[in-house]
């Protein structure tokens, strides 16, 4: 952490203890190597040789830093904090509201706090310090424990503090130099009223109905859910968006619905999230207030079971479970039966052209053969979420025949 510069970084080694492929980034075996960082308004991610902006996690990465003991302090003085009692309060516009309460000592204890977040609104943190101990005249706390929006989020035990060290977190060129990644679109005509939108780490699919809109996936946050929603009108002037399918729950696929909710589509998504998507899009957001919260919009959400069949009585759109997958229960894939597309997120992203099949194949991989099989779907092209477009044969091939 850097408070002069505005800065922290995070270097995260994290090992999967059993085999159980359950996602979340590291693999079946074996070491997941990353670096997170944040300087002023730029926030970006390492892993390997690859540099990618994460704009995204600029309230939450802000909120680390000056949410520690000394960065309440700091912040509070640098935006105009107050303190009654034990009880220190300060506001960062657009990032945070914040209460820190002190001990008899002076340390500071607890911090509450509410964040903005794409998917959940206002999203309430709470960070308990315990355990200070002096490191060359700097007190800094040995546990530290963090839940977000009532739940468990992080508990550290703390091994060392070097105070005062260099640390020197320079925002990369690249990252310095970029544009907002998320409002960066292109798009691919994939059949007669279907368009592939692409243009940064995750897609979506605009699918064109008689007097409406379908979208398939609004990830991220408002930025990048905003773009594709001016894509969308750009291709098919007049017609509304009448529905958005979210293939899951995962945060980065599910941080646009609350944007779409604003232009008045309805939220398909599987049954078992139905609630929850409901709370979602019912969330307030004051902190940053999003599309949704400015439209003044109530949205509805609708579930799938097993399968839901979206039609104009000329194009069939097709919702499935894609059943048995371990990547997420509630998974959801888009089949056009008519041109033979299937869209599908996380169970299958393409590695690069002429790429090694990984050896054993990818269970998810496998699953979504599976399901593709038993359900008896024709399918041509897949359309990943991840990636690029490639045909079925790329699928075959990356499970080995399984």
């Amino acid at each position: 952490m850097n408070y002069e510069t505005a800065s922290l970084r995070e270097d995260a080694v994290r090992q999967r203890t059993d085999a159980s492929p359950r996602g979340g980034g590291v693999p079946a075996m074996g070491e997941a190597r990353q670096i997170f960082a944040v300087s002023g308004e730029h926030t970006w991610n390492v892993a390997g040789e690859t540099i990618t902006p994460a704009p995204v996690a600029l309230a939450e990465r802000q909120f680390q830093l000056w949410s520690t003991p000394h960065g309440v302090v700091k912040a509070a003085m640098a935006h105009g904090g107050s303190m009654q009692g034990r009880v220190i309060a300060y506001a960062i516009p657009g990032r945070a509201l914040v209460k820190a309460t002190v001990d008899a000592g002076n340390l500071v204890e607890r911090v509450e706090a509410i964040i903005p977040n794409p998917v959940l609104g206002d999203i309430p943190v709470e960070v308990a310090y315990a355990d200070y101990r002096d490191f060359g005249g700097v007190k800094f706390p040995m546990k530290i424990r963090q839940t977000a929006a009532g739940f468990p989020a992080l508990d550290l035990v703390v091994a060392e503090v070097r105070p005062n060290a260099p640390a020197d977190i320079a925002v990369p060129q690249a990252v310095r130099d970029s544009a907002n990644p998320y409002a960066r679109v292109t798009s691919q005509k994939v059949a007669d009223g279907v368009w592939y939108l692409a243009g940064g780490t995750h897609h979506s699919v605009v699918i064109e109905m008689s007097d409406h809109l379908i979208v398939a996936e609004s990830p991220l946050n408002d930025d990048r859910a905003l773009a594709v929603i001016a894509e969308a009108r750009k291709l098919v002037p007049g017609k509304p968006i009448k529905y958005l399918i979210v293939s899951h729950h995962h945060f980065d696929h599910s941080g646009g619905v609350r944007a779409f909710a604003g232009e008045g589509a309805t939220i398909v998504t599987h049954d078992a999230n139905r609630a929850f998507f409901e709370q979602i899009v019912a969330a307030p957001a004051t902190v940053e207030p999003d599309h949704l919260v400015r439209s003044g919009r109530k949205a509805a959400v609708e579930g799938v079971r097993d399968r839901r069949e979206l039609s104009d009585g000329t194009r069939v759109v097709e919702v499935r479970h894609i059943a048995g997958i371990q990547h997420a229960d509630d998974m959801l894939m888009v089949y056009l039966p008519k041109e033979k597309l299937l869209i599908q997120a996380d169970a299958y992203t393409p590695p690069a052209p002429n790429a090694a099949p990984m050896s054993p194949p990818s269970p998810f991989n496998v699953s979504l053969l599976e399901n593709i099989t038993k359900q008896g779907l024709a399918v041509d092209q897949i359309l990943p979420l991840h990636g690029r477009m490639v045909p079925l044969s790329e699928l075959q091939k990356a499970t080995g025949g399984q």
